[in-house]
């Protein structure tokens, strides 16, 4: 089996000691190993001198796992990696909530045992794809977003009004710090700090929700996936983010933004005794009450 390990690029004691029982493990099963470039200067001498591992800038089809060493963010930046290519993501989760690494890194023996004897299940992940007019050269490059995309202000304290249309059908214009469509996986992430609602990962809906809206009857709205969103943003400022997941872009107020379903997944593997209510229930710390 080949696979590709990725991780966050700066030194963290306890994902360089989940690294070394990871390869251990990949070692002992045979695997060809390859390490992302950045990622395999965190560690230690012995693994990066190592004749037993070896690089990957980019990614293709011969790979058949990549796995992702840190917590929810690691995987949305593994993702650009992955992009529309298939490989099945595997996520360690060295970080804090992982909703998305449910690994957690006493169970990397057992789990890996598991994923290579296939027994395991695919979770497959829709994604937002972004366009603008004018075109944008970074958006360009990676127009893609697995957790959500959201508008926001630049460099002011007032709040920006964001003209929304549906299918070429005008919504609202919301009134607020900025606006946040997400899918069923980032549903759990920034849409839920701000009031959005959950979805489980196989519905076929994305969520808008604004952002500290000020016309306060403006609330979460579920809308089936297959729908074309645009966005127009005005304020005082001439100027605007956007950010993919973990990527930020700026924009202009003259920038009509376009945003609609990826025409690919992303497959997340699971084992088969995890299901996404029991993730929500230990996340979320659902039924927990200190009183009992």
């Amino acid at each position: 089996m080949k696979v590709a390990i990725y991780g966050q690029n700066y030194v963290k004691e306890t994902t360089q000691k989940a690294v070394e029982q990871l390869l251990d493990v990949l070692l002992d099963k045979k695997a060809d190993v390859f390490f992302e470039r950045e990622f395999l200067t965190t560690q230690s001498s012995e693994i990066q001198n190592s004749s037993k591992v070896q690089i990957f800038d980019a990614l293709d089809t011969s790979y058949d796992l990549l796995i992702s060493v840190g917590g929810d963010g690691t995987i949305l930046r593994a993702v650009t990696y992955v992009r529309d290519l298939g490989i099945p993501i595997v996520g360690i989760n060295t970080g804090r909530l992982g909703f998305l690494a449910t690994i957690q890194t006493e169970d990397i023996e057992s789990a890996l045992t598991e994923i290579f004897k296939g027994e395991y299940k695919i979770s497959e992940r829709s994604l937002l794809s972004v366009s603008t007019e004018p075109e944008h050269e970074d958006i360009l490059k990676t127009n893609f977003a697995l957790n959500e995309i959201a508008i926001s202000r630049k460099n002011t304290t007032s709040m920006i009004t964001v003209d929304t249309h549906l299918n070429d059908l005008y919504l609202t214009s919301y009134w607020a710090d900025g606006l946040i469509l997400s899918t069923p996986t980032g549903s759990t992430g920034y849409s839920l700090s701000c009031g959005g609602p959950v979805i489980t990962p196989d519905a076929k809906s994305f969520a808008l929700t604004p952002i500290a809206p000020h016309n306060l009857s403006a609330r979460p709205l579920i809308i089936p996936d297959n729908t074309t969103v645009k966005l127009k943003v005005n304020g005082r400022e001439d100027q605007f983010l956007m950010s993919l997941d973990s990527r930020i872009v700026t924009l202009s107020n003259t920038t009509t933004v376009t945003i609609e379903k990826a025409n690919f997944v992303v497959k997340m593997v699971e084992l088969l005794d995890e299901t996404f209510l029991e993730t929500l229930r230990k996340k979320l710390l659902w039924g927990e009450d200190r009183r009992n």
